[in-house]
């Protein structure tokens, strides 16, 4: 019940410490706001990079109607005309 008899001088300093506490609330949102900002913007600078890449390497590639390309999936034995490979395949 002592709440309901408070002087205006306490009144105004439990007003003000709130406020603060909003206040430092409101600062660490709006950092983490700004933080995500930055994060999605580095994340979209990446995927248009990525997208750009792939483009690149999609304007390489023989057009299907291009009688040049090799069929790699033709056949299951392996090329018997290279002689003398007696290497171990590599892993990248």
């Amino acid at each position: 019940m002592s709440d309901a008899f408070q002087s205006p001088e306490s009144s105004f300093s439990n007003l003000y410490q709130a406020i603060a506490r909003l206040k430092e609330k409101l600062t660490l949102a709006t950092k983490a706001m700004e933080e995500v900002r930055q994060d999605r913007a580095r994340l979209e600078a990446k995927i248009a990079d990525a997208q750009n890449r792939i483009q690149h390497i999609l304007s390489r590639l023989p057009e299907q109607s291009d009688t040049r390309q090799l069929n790699l999936l033709a056949t299951d034995q392996p090329n018997s005309t290279i002689s003398g490979d007696d290497h171990e395949p590599t892993t990248h």
